[in-house]
């Protein structure tokens, strides 16, 4: 059976699977699985994006390509670094100032300057972090695995932050619940 709905007068149909995104993704690592929990309310079209990228296999091999203990795991396209690496080397230094829900450790995001799907990375705070609304944009929250994440923080990396062993997600699952 197909997942349409149509309208009763109208020639047109709405995909259901269009209509009830997934809620939470499974991101699975040599280290373990990270539950993410994603915001479909507050970022829709960054949530769609990723989604979208998950459905095409996107993230499938991508590395953990910085790691910045108490601060951030990025995982990313470690070709394109460039749009990034000022704000995560420089914000390392921001752990003491005041935070808000958003800033808070354990959160999902991508860079707000996305200008292509090539580019999509994903960044999981460890700590909190006072300019992240300036810079990322927070699409998800980790349920589930925060010791995998703290593992993958505790990797040793070289004076460019990038691990010395490669740590990559495997694959992604998206789904309803949890």
């Amino acid at each position: 059976m197909e997942n349409k709905a149509a309208f009763e007068g109208d020639n047109s149909s709405v995909d259901l699977k269009k209509s009830d995104p997934p809620g939470y993704a499974i991101l699975d690592t040599a280290k373990g699985s990270i539950a993410v929990e994603l915001f479909k309310d507050s970022s829709p079209e960054v949530v769609d994006q990723f989604i979208e990228l998950c459905q095409k296999g996107h993230f499938k091999g991508m590395p953990f390509h910085r790691v910045i203990k108490h601060y951030v795991i990025q995982a990313g396209d470690i070709n394109r670094l460039e749009a990034t690496e000022e704000w995560t080397l420089k914000g390392k230094h921001y752990a003491q100032l005041d935070t808000s829900l958003k800033h808070e450790a354990f959160m999902l995001g991508t860079p707000k300057a996305n200008p292509n799907n090539r580019g999509f990375e994903l960044f999981i705070t460890t700590a909190p972090i006072p300019d992240l609304n300036e810079k990322l944009i927070v699409f998800g929250r980790v349920i589930k695995g925060e010791d995998v994440v703290q593992e993958i923080e505790e990797v040793d990396t070289d004076e460019h932050y990038q691990p010395k062993s490669p740590i990559s997600i495997i694959n992604v699952t998206l789904k309803q619940k949890i």
